[in-house]
């Protein structure tokens, strides 16, 4: 017995749908029944995922919204099919992003972690992580989630940090993780190390500076000069070398001779090498080992020196001489005012090029050396390609797979350690007197009188682990052995390679097993305009305010029904307003069937059982056979991920075909005097009822579990019944057949109303012609139905046009309609308004008559443009003949 279900005729049905109430009863109940938990112990199959776990920093974004109401409707979609679902959910501790926000709470008030202290400052961010943490849980069940509460992982909880110990251990051992110094991303805003996919490279418009670098003077000779063009001319105060190209017959000469540094006075060599593209600038190149990638593997080659005139903070270093202490675009500017009064500036000219930005803080990186660990990722990648290319893990839409093979193909090793405080801390120690390293899953005895590095782990490197780590790893739990891997990941396009690509390499590592099979890439959401959403643009939506303001399912639907594959969404209110009214009009198609079922009717009790696909009406035979064809197009649609067509799909069903149509044609049945009839047309509404509220569940939750608690019988809670179900022996050609003829004439039959102005409530006197022998039986058919749907005091069925007087035609496939206006409308003024739209229409016919008569027009107007004007002409043609036959019907 289900005690949260109303008293089913006690309870009051309101008329509209107030979702408020709604969603704050069910979000308690769902939770207090956990019809999330999933039973490792079930004998039932089981089905995994894992919930991308959003930072604890901040809001629900529309981008959650999406990704979680997707996942949320296969889990319940699997849940009410029989599967034992786990679906995960989790935080991430967000190292950068978090400190970020704490360290600007702690500047209003006047501090400064330096000036804390580390293990002061990290008290004070898990504080505000159990202060502000939780919202994001709290946002998470607005939207109605049904994932496993008592599941709840934090990235740095005690046993997850063990997990991420574990892992950095046996890597290190293995060879895959070394400390070395390299060449690595640097944000100066964010103080640390970053990897190469959280670098945005922005096209931007600079310029290019040429520079004149006087050579080592030659005995007898005069002074000359090389000419260098450079981006960054205030890295020149670090340059160890000029380099050309050893096949540029214009520099050979020059190659072993000695240049000057500009403002330095520093003598470096004139080298040849083949990075060198003789055909850019002047051919010649500044080489920065210390300050551009390429240098840096030029410089390693020919070793030279590395000067360092950019410091961590962005100020240029002592090395820099006279322009220490200066920010580095302020240097910039001061570089090219010494150059320009010594007469080494030559002069600039525009250039667009690709700067590199710090996708976390917007910050231009600048390459520096530094000492980090990294990931040796090359072994790791050649098995997460082999899993990918024998369909161990697939990829929707399956373009995104190239995109996965071209980045695990040309990998580089990834910068895991970040110098930040918040986060895992990176499990080595270092002895400073023998410069020993030692790293362990434990801490070491403190009497050793070890340092350990200051520096936590990349996000990412906790992440990739998800999949296993929340399941116990490294312990082999029953969680682990049931669960892993997981069915399906649902998650953006833009982590492929952060999160998607590491968790497929570690899984293969640590687990011999993908760590999922199936992975959903939905795109990114975008305002009505095409702009991708975010805060500094202040185009971003909260999808809290949508929540309130149009409810839950309303957001829930408009977000499956735009996620189509492989594409970005448009966010669009309007659509959510529209989907609140389609959740108003099931709730409205819901209490008029109630109103209609009475609740000790003993034939409703056995639910869909109910349904009769004998039942003598068309009507309701046609109904269940539009079921037995929609189910399986929304099973197909859900298991191969194109979320958007099953809903649109219902979507149609419902509003149009259900509310539309079915409930309309029902009341000729349930307004009879014949009980048969009336008992066959209850039980199929409510079977049909049924199935609609399940079905659609697993998008619009909310709604459907309060109308299944208001229907007859004690059924228990809509998500944990099973899913729909229809018969075969429903489908019906038929009946299909007979409902399309009606549904053609019943709307011409309503455009006669709307075309003369019938007033809603009058009724209307029709004749069907149709010479068709079988076609005239089946509107005798349909002839209940189609009086009931058009108001129609009467509705006369002939082979041949009979003499009706004054009426108004039109047709439909092969049936005339012919509407009378005897007593229906005023005849004088139906006369006079289609002669002033008649008139209208010749005369715009006529000036495209003109229009097509002048040959140069025709000849000399683009195709497309005579092409539409042709076709306009053939539409008022119809048209203007279709007028005076209305105008010769009124008596004209």
């Amino acid at each position: 017995m289900n005690d949260s279900k109303p008293a089913p005729s006690d309870e009051v049905m309101p008329k509209g749908f107030e979702h408020g109430p709604v969603e704050e009863r069910w979000t308690v109940v769902w939770e207090e029944q956990t019809i999330g938990q999933a039973d490792n112990e079930s004998q039932s199959p089981p089905f995994a995922m894992v919930i991308p776990p959003p930072n604890v920093t901040g809001a629900l974004h529309l981008g959650h919204g999406l990704d979680q109401t997707l996942q949320d409707l296969v889990a319940r979609y699997k849940r009410m099919s029989g599967f034992d679902v786990l679906w995960l959910p989790g935080t991430d501790h967000a190292g950068i992003a978090t400190q970020n926000v704490v360290e600007k709470a702690l500047a209003a008030e006047g501090l400064d972690r330096r000036t804390m202290g580390r293990e002061a400052f990290v008290r004070r961010v898990w504080e505000w992580k159990e202060e502000y943490g939780g919202r994001i849980l709290e946002q998470m069940r607005r939207l109605g989630l049904s994932v496993d509460w008592s599941r709840l992982r934090f990235t740095l909880d005690p046993d997850m940090s063990a997990a991420v110990r574990r892992e950095f251990v046996e890597l290190y051992e293995q060879g895959l993780i070394y400390r070395g110094e390299y060449m690595v991303n640097w944000c100066p805003k964010d103080q640390t190390a970053i990897s190469d996919l959280e670098v945005k490279h922005v096209e931007v418009d600079g310029k290019l500076w040429k520079i004149r670098y006087p050579l080592a003077a030659v005995e007898g000779a005069a002074a000359e000069y090389l000419e260098v063009e450079t981006t960054r001319p205030e890295t020149m105060l670090g340059d160890t070398a000029l380099a050309v190209n050893p096949d540029d017959p214009r520099y050979t000469e020059f190659v072993g001779r000695t240049a000057i540094v500009p403002l330095m006075g520093r003598e470096i060599p004139v080298i040849a090498d083949d990075f060198v593209d003789a055909e850019f600038g002047t051919g010649v190149v500044k080489v920065t080992p210390a300050h551009d990638p390429n240098d840096y593997e030029a410089g390693v080659r020919h070793d030279l020196p590395r000067v360092q005139v950019i410091g961590t903070d962005g100020r240029m270093t002592d090395a820099a001489g006279d322009f220490e202490g200066l920010e580095r675009f302020a240097a910039r500017k001061a570089v090219l005012a010494a150059l320009s009064s010594e007469s080494l500036l030559v002069g600039d000219r525009p250039h667009r090029h690709a700067v590199g930005h710090s996708e976390r803080s917007g910050a231009i990186i600048e390459p520096l050396i530094s000492t980090q660990w990294f990931v040796r990722t090359a072994p790791l990648a050649e098995a997460a390609m082999a899993a990918a290319e024998n369909g161990d893990v697939r990829f929707h839409p399956d373009n995104q797979f190239k995109i996965f093979r071209e980045w695990m193909t040309n990998i580089r090793d990834w910068c895991i350690s970040r110098q930040l405080w918040w986060g895992h801390r990176i499990p080595a120690w270092y002895n400073d007197e023998t410069g020993e390293i030692f790293v362990s899953e434990e801490d070491p005895d403190p009497a050793l009188g070890l340092r350990q590095d200051p520096d936590v782990l990349d996000t990412w490197f906790s992440s990739g682990l998800f999949p296993f780590s929340t399941m116990g790893w490294p312990e082999e739990t029953k969680d682990l052995e049931r669960y892993y891997p997981t069915g399906l990941l649902v998650t953006g396009y833009d982590i492929l390679f952060f999160w998607v690509a590491r968790m497929v390499m570690l899984g293969i590592h640590f687990r011999g097993e993908v760590p999922f099979h199936d992975v959903f890439l939905h795109g990114l959401i975008r305002d009505e305009h095409g702009v991708k959403m975010s805060k500094s643009r202040g185009n971003g939506v909260d999808p809290v305010e949508m929540i309130d303001k149009y409810g839950a399912d309303a957001l829930r639907f408009m977000l499956i029904a735009t996620a189509t594959p492989g594409t970005d969404l448009i966010f669009s209110e309007e659509r959510v307003a529209g989907y609140r009214a389609f959740a108003n009009k099931l709730w409205n198609a819901t209490r008029f069937s109630l109103m209609n079922l009475g609740d000790d009717d003993v034939a409703l009790q056995a639910s869909a059982d109910a349904a009769d696909p004998t039942a003598r009406s068309v009507a309701d035979r046609w109904v269940l056979s539009r079921l037995a064809g929609l189910l399986p197009r929304i099973e197909r649609n859900l298991d191969k991920y194109r979320f958007d067509e099953a809903a649109q799909d219902l979507y149609q069903f419902i509003w149009h075909e259900f509310c539309d149509w079915y409930l309309e044609m029902a009341k000729v049945a349930l307004n009879s005097d014949d009980e048969i009839a009336q008992r066959e047309t209850r039980g199929t509404l409510l079977a049909a009822l049924e199935i609609v509220l399940r079905a659609l569940h697993p998008m619009m939750p909310f709604i459907t579990e309060d109308l299944w608690s208001r229907l007859p019988g004690d059924r228990g809670l809509l998500a944990q019944t099973a899913w729909a179900a229809a018969q075969e022996e429903w489908l019906d050609a038929e009946a299909e057949s007979l409902v399309r003829l009606l549904q053609d004439v019943a709307t011409e039959a309503r455009r006669l109303r709307a075309e003369v102005g019938v007033e809603p409530r009058r009724q209307i006197d029709l004749v069907l012609v149709c010479n068709d022998d079988q076609r005239r039986e089946d509107l005798q058919a349909i002839e209940p139905d189609l009086r009931a749907l058009v108001r129609a005091g009467s509705v006369s069925i002939a082979a041949e046009e009979p003499e009706i007087g004054e009426r108004v035609a039109g047709v439909t496939g092969d049936v005339e309609v012919l509407m009378s206006l005897e007593g229906v409308v005023d005849l004088d003024k139906e006369r006079e308004r289609l002669q002033k739209l008649l008139a209208r229409a010749e005369g715009e016919l006529a000036g495209l008559v003109t229009r097509l008569g002048n040959d140069g027009f025709v000849n000399n107007a683009p195709e497309a443009v005579v092409q539409k004007v042709r076709s306009r002409h053939a539409e008022l043609e119809a048209e203007c003949e279709r007028l005076r036959n209305q105008v010769a019907a009124v008596g004209a």
